[in-house]
């Protein structure tokens, strides 16, 4: 696409070059529904006789675009100018769209615009000012002179860093870039734009502040000690797109040097809203925790805390399933962090393959890959099955095919009932354990979590189709934040009663 015309713009676009080389394409296929996440604004020029703008729309949706929006720009008498934002599939596929639209007699393509890259322009987060300075007496008392009184203060009550600074409401988003989204090892630069995203969804969702750093090292021991020296700013800590293993140790070593909750949101907030599809899938299905039998596939930082919390929770049957099996203690090819999987899972397994391992299980959670599950595979698992099959962008199993045949289907996309965000977890977690002053995070805050998440859809409310609650829901955060902090407190973690 050609970059923006700042002589062409409205008052309210900026000017950008956007990148057309270096960005990662979405799979093209006609699977993929038109998004937002690749919506394109237009601004073309429409001869002025009847039936022109018709002609422009159908074109768009004869090439597979979704419309959102139309704006007149200008209006002359041979001619309309008009802004026509549309939801594509890819980038190539928006490159068609225009190109069709060029090719269209009596239009002019004056300029296009990619919307999520001007979204990102100068990044998506800023710092902010809370008190004025437009007085003598106001700069005095912010900075000096007056600020050495409060460093003072703190130099002789260091607790008082919670009172006095934005330590009491401010969490580092921290990631060396190894494992984002999925597009794996990025590096820290380009994982910068997600760190962002994290930092924003604190603020706009708990009004916690979010500080995006991004290290440049993938060293587990450069990563504790830089994590260690940057913490008395912070009141906690969300550690985010690290890779398995490292992000373990990392994860370990900084709950154990640190005394302000330590938060590895790929993990635990996976595990916690999971957790809470599972109570109100199981609902719906009228099946108790402790008679399931659960099966795993994708044995990495997420399906091992998935596990754990299901565990906790009183789920008694698991086995999880990797690229080559069943994960059991007869495999000689398990690293270290497998081979505690199976000593917490135990699992008593019957076959070798996932359609094996698969009959009659109550639940499938796949974090994993496309496409491994099929028709059959569901029909060997037990009445009213639930598959929460979370592999992104493309699930384990395409919902279309799963409906007819499972009882409750949960994916990882926001284009199919029940996505499971992460974004219904984090914000109202740090949120409850800051306003508490928790010294960490323990698992049972985080089945607190999945609890009031579970909660936040009323009985009547409940259906297979809706199982977790809108990430919009503004209930959410407030009874989240509510349920961590009431257990750090009944845990004595609490250091602020109110």
């Amino acid at each position: 696409m050609r970059p923006i015309a700042a002589s062409m713009l409205p008052p309210f676009v900026l000017q950008c070059d956007f990148p057309t080389t270096t960005r990662t394409p979405m799979e093209e296929t006609d699977e993929y529904l038109p998004s937002a996440s690749n919506s394109i604004t237009v601004r073309v020029t429409i001869s002025n006789r009847p039936g022109m703008l018709a002609k422009v729309t159908s074109v768009i949706g004869e090439h597979g675009g979704n419309i959102g929006a139309i704006d007149i720009v200008r209006a002359e008498k041979e001619e309309l100018t008009r802004d026509i934002t549309i939801n594509t599939r890819s980038d190539d596929h928006a490159e068609s769209i225009v190109q069709a639209l060029r090719d269209l007699e009596g239009v002019g393509v004056v300029n296009t615009s990619d919307r999520t890259f001007l979204l990102h322009l100068g990044g998506k987060v800023e710092v902010e000012s809370k008190s004025p300075l437009r007085t003598r007496d106001q700069l005095s008392m912010a900075y000096t002179p007056g600020v050495a009184r409060v460093c003072e203060a703190i130099h002789e009550t260091p607790e008082d860093t919670h009172r006095l600074t934005i330590k009491s409401n401010t969490v580092a988003v921290v990631s060396d870039g190894t494992a984002v989204l999925g597009l794996g090892d990025i590096g820290p630069r380009a994982a910068l734009p997600v760190m962002e995203g994290k930092a924003q969804l604190l603020k706009e969702f708990a009004n916690v502040n979010g500080f995006p750093i991004c290290l440049d090292t993938t060293d587990v021991d450069e990563i504790v000690h830089t994590v260690r020296r940057i913490a008395p700013v912070f009141g906690g800590i969300n550690l985010e797109d690290i890779a398995a293993p490292r992000c373990f140790a990392v994860e370990e070593r900084l709950k154990e040097e640190l005394d302000i909750p330590v938060f590895h949101d790929d993990q635990h907030g996976t595990a916690v809203v999971t957790a809470a599809a599972l109570l109100n899938a199981l609902t719906i299905v009228e099946k108790d925790l402790d008679e399931i039998k659960v099966v795993t596939v994708g044995i990495g930082a997420a399906g091992t805390a998935v596990t754990e919390m299901f565990m906790d929770m009183g789920v008694e049957e698991i086995v999880g399933v990797d690229s080559a099996g069943p994960v059991t203690a007869e495999r000689d090819d398990l690293n270290d962090a497998k081979q505690r999987y199976v000593e917490m899972t135990d699992p008593a397994v019957d076959g070798d393959t996932l359609s094996e391992v698969l009959n009659g299980a109550d639940v499938f959670v796949g974090l994993s890959v496309p496409d491994i599950l099929d028709v059959e595979d569901l029909n060997r698992m037990a009445r009213d099955p639930i598959v929460f099959a979370m592999a992104n962008p493309r699930p384990e199993i395409m919902p279309e095919v799963a409906y007819p045949h499972v009882a409750v289907m949960a994916t990882g996309r926001s284009d199919y009932p029940n996505q499971i965000n992460n974004v219904l977890c984090f914000p109202g977690l740090f949120k409850g354990a800051l306003d508490c002053r928790a010294k960490g995070i323990t698992s049972e805050m985080k089945i607190a979590a999945a609890e009031a998440i579970a909660d936040a859809i009323g009985d009547r409310s409940l259906t297979p189709d809706y199982i977790v609650p809108s990430v919009f829901d503004e209930n959410v955060v407030a009874q989240v934040s509510e349920a961590v902090s009431r257990t750090a407190r009944k845990q004595g973690l609490a250091r602020k009663r109110t």
